[in-house]
């Protein structure tokens, strides 16, 4: 594990050095890449410190034990050599989960978008529900939320929304949630009291920087128009809301969040280029899931990853067999507990993979 550990240290050296240089300065897409890359290494170079505290915390007390020659010294020598080879086992574990060879993509902010499915307005409501539930969890984490484009249901919640989340490692957390979510439950609009299943899909792109992504302007058709919805009356009678078509990929990207016809555009771009840079990396995806055998991430929008059944307050992720009677709490953003069971089942296929290439 020492040997590996001064591997990294020789290259977070490196790196540490390259970072200040003023050509990596002035190349933004490089010095954006080292800099995350620093930010992943000095985790590592913190825990290679307390790997080397418990090593010697243990060299010391295999020192003491075997001069025997004070007894209370040993008997606390005995309690240290238990501490450090606790500390030692735990650190090897968390270290190989760190050594495995990180997504970029996982560092990046996201963009999000859901859409009411089979159900009709009951979809839109679980839509409506999901966005809530998404809005809580971020704030939860302290990351910021911004609405970019929305259709409301006639009854409620959304025909589809799509907002952006800024934060730490926001991509490599949300990923997980892309998928068909279904719900099953009583509507508000059932009269006989039966339960219907609805349901939602949730994609996921990892938002992209100008540099990855080069769009010529003249394959964008742009068009603006008013924005519809809350917002005064100036919402409704200037063309400030923006739709944007690449016209290669008949992608289509709009923004009417925003008052200014500028930053509805600037959002707008933002959006094509993470759903243009989002073609690339599902095929990817796909590519690593066949490879891997995985079932939780992939590049398979249509796959049914969860279900909320609300009358044994039940949620079940699919993918990987779990099943938690905490509905009431888990609608209410706290997600967390799923994520964290589905990032150690793909990271268990990782260590798998990196041993079998060993």
């Amino acid at each position: 594990m020492l040997e590996k550990l001064q591997i990294v240290k020789q290259r977070f050296d490196e790196v540490s050095d390259l970072i200040i240089q003023p050509d990596i300065i002035s190349d933004q897409k490089r010095y954006v890449e080292l800099n995350r890359e620093y930010k992943d290494l000095r985790i590592l170079m913190d825990k290679r410190e307390e790997y080397l505290e418990c090593t010697n915390n243990l060299a010391e007390a295999e020192e003491i034990i075997a001069d025997g020659s004070d007894a209370e010294m040993v008997e606390m020598a005995k309690m240290q050599y238990e501490e450090a080879k606790e500390g030692i086992t735990r650190l090897e574990e968390e270290i190989k989960v760190l050594l495995i060879p990180k997504d970029p993509e996982d560092s990046k902010n996201a963009v999000v978008e859901l859409r009411a499915g089979t159900g009709g307005d009951e979809a839109s409501i679980f839509a409506g529900d999901l966005f809530r539930m998404y809005t809580k969890y971020c704030e939860g984490r302290g990351w910021k939320v911004d609405t970019v484009d929305f259709s409301e249901g006639t009854n409620g919640g959304f025909k589809e929304i799509q907002f952006e989340v800024t934060g730490d490692d926001v991509y490599g957390t949300l990923k997980f949630e892309a998928g068909v979510h279904r719900v099953q439950r009583v509507p508000q609009t059932e009269t006989q009291g039966r339960v219907h299943t609805s349901a939602a899909t949730v994609m996921v792109f990892p938002e992209a920087e100008e540099f990855d992504v080069e769009i010529n302007p003249k394959d964008v058709r742009i068009d603006f128009f008013c924005s519809s919805g809350p917002g005064g009356q100036s919402v409704n009678t200037t063309y400030s809301a923006v739709r944007l078509t690449h016209i290669p990929t008949g992608l289509v990207a709009q923004c009417q969040d925003q008052k200014s016809q500028h930053k509805n555009k600037e959002k707008a771009f933002k959006v094509l280029r993470s759903r243009l840079y989002d073609l690339e990396l599902a095929k990817k995806m796909e590519e690593d899931a066949a490879l891997r055998g995985t079932m939780v991430t992939s590049g398979d929008r249509s796959a049914k990853i969860r279900t909320y059944n609300y009358s044994q307050g039940r949620v079940t992720d699919h993918r990987i067999g779990l099943t938690l009677y905490d509905l009431s709490n888990i609608v209410n953003g706290d997600i967390q507990k799923i994520i964290d069971e589905l990032q150690l089942a793909e990271n268990t296929e990782k260590l798998k993979a990196n041993s079998d290439q060993i």
